[in-house]
C-alpha cells in the first residue's frame, strides 16, 4: 500500500508531564500506531505547570501551557503537540497549524463534593473551588451567596485539596475526570443550560508547524469533522472578543440534525472593572447549517457581534 504523500515514518508527541496530558497524548499514540506509525512521547514540563501560586489570568492566561510544546516543534524535537483544545490560544503564533480536532469527549462541567449531591444542597456561604473566569460568573448567576475560591494545580492535587476539607465543593471539567477513570468523584454533571462550557471544552487538538504538510496526511484519520466545526463556532466567539482564554466567557455549539446551534454567554466580574451587576450575563445564540470550518467560523463571529451588541466588552491582549 502506497499512498500520494510522504508519510513520516516516526512521529515524537510533544506533551505537558500532568496525568491527563500524559492520558491524552497516549490516546493519540495509540491511535496513530494502529495506523502503522511509530510513536513516542517528549514529556515536558511548562510555565503554566510551574506557576501555582497565581491565578491563570493574572500570569497570561492558557497559552502557558503551549509555549514550550511549541518549541519542540520548531526545534524538531518534536512532530506534534496534543492539546484540550481550550487551553489552545485562538490565534497561534505564525507558522503553526492546528491539523486535527478529535471527536469530543462529555464538554460539560462536574460538580465534584464529598458532602453535597448538587450546587442546590450546597449551604449558603459554602467554599467552591474553580479555575475560571467563565465558571465564576455563572456559579455566581446560579448562587451568588456562595464563596468562589481559585483554584489551581493539576486534577490529582484538586481533589487532594477537596479530600483534605479545604473545599466543599469543586467544579471541574466531566471530560479529564471521565478520561482519567475518575467519573465516580463526579456528584452531579450540569446541564449546559445552567454552566455554558467553554469553547473547544471536552475537545484534544493536535499542533503543528504549519509547512508539515505530511503530517496533516498522517492525522486526518483522527480528526472529527462535526466536532472541528462546531469547536471553530465556538472559538471563533472567543476570537472575536479579544481572544484571551482568561475572560469570562463560555460558547457552546451542539448539532440537531444538520443545524449546529451555537449559545454564547458573557459576564462581568469583578476582576473586570463593570458598571453592570456581577451577577449579570448577556446571553446570545444562533442556528445555522454551515458546510465549512470557516462558514462555521463566520457563524462565531456573528454571534460575537450580537454579545457586543448586547454589552459584552472585548478584552485588550495583555501583549507577550
Amino acid at each position: 500500500m502506497h499512498s500520494t504523500h510522504a508519510s513520516p515514518s516516526h512521529i515524537t508527541i510533544a506533551t505537558r508531564e500532568s496525568r491527563l496530558a500524559m492520558w491524552q497524548a497516549e490516546h493519540v499514540k495509540a491511535l496513530l500506531e494502529a495506523r502503522g506509525h511509530s510513536v513516542t512521547l517528549l514529556g515536558m514540563t511548562t510555565l503554566g505547570d510551574q506557576i501555582l501560586d497565581r491565578s491563570l489570568s493574572k500570569v497570561g492566561g492558557k497559552g502557558l501551557f503551549v509555549k514550550e510544546l511549541e518549541n519542540a516543534l520548531l526545534d524538531g524535537s518534536a512532530d506534534i503537540a496534543v492539546h484540550s483544545l481550550k487551553d489552545v490560544p485562538m490565534d497561534l503564533p505564525h507558522g503553526f497549524a492546528l491539523a486535527c480536532v478529535m471527536e469530543r469527549e462529555d464538554p460539560r462541567d462536574a460538580f465534584v463534593s464529598n458532602t453535597y449531591a448538587n450546587i442546590e444542597a450546597l449551604p449558603q456561604g459554602a467554599t467552591v473551588g474553580t479555575s475560571s473566569l467563565r465558571r465564576v460568573v455563572l456559579l455566581k448567576n446560579l448562587r451568588p451567596d456562595i464563596n468562589i475560591v481559585p483554584l489551581r494545580g493539576n486534577l490529582d492535587t484538586r481533589l487532594r485539596k477537596l479530600d483534605e476539607g479545604q473545599f466543599d465543593a469543586m467544579i471541574l471539567a466531566a471530560a479529564g475526570l471521565k478520561r482519567l477513570g475518575l467519573a465516580s468523584r463526579i456528584k452531579a454533571v450540569f446541564e449546559t443550560n445552567q454552566m455554558l462550557p467553554a469553547a473547544g471544552q471536552g475537545a484534544l487538538g493536535i499542533e503543528i508547524k504549519a509547512n508539515r504538510v505530511d503530517l496533516i496526511a498522517a492525522l486526518a484519520p483522527l480528526a472529527h469533522q462535526p466536532t472541528w466545526m462546531a469547536v471553530s463556532a465556538e472559538r471563533a466567539v472567543s476570537r472575536a472578543l479579544g481572544g484571551s482564554c482568561s475572560m469570562p466567557l463560555a460558547a457552546h455549539a451542539v448539532w440537531q440534525g444538520s443545524a449546529l446551534q451555537l449559545q454564547a454567554a458573557w459576564g462581568a466580574t469583578d476582576e473586570i472593572p463593570a458598571t453592570i451587576p456581577v451577577q449579570s450575563l448577556v446571553r446570545a445564540d444562533a442556528s445555522q447549517t454551515p458546510a465549512t470550518l470557516d462558514a462555521a467560523a463566520a457563524m462565531g463571529a456573528q454571534v460575537a457581534e450580537t454579545l457586543i451588541a448586547r454589552g459584552a466588552r472585548k478584552t485588550i491582549k495583555s501583549v507577550d
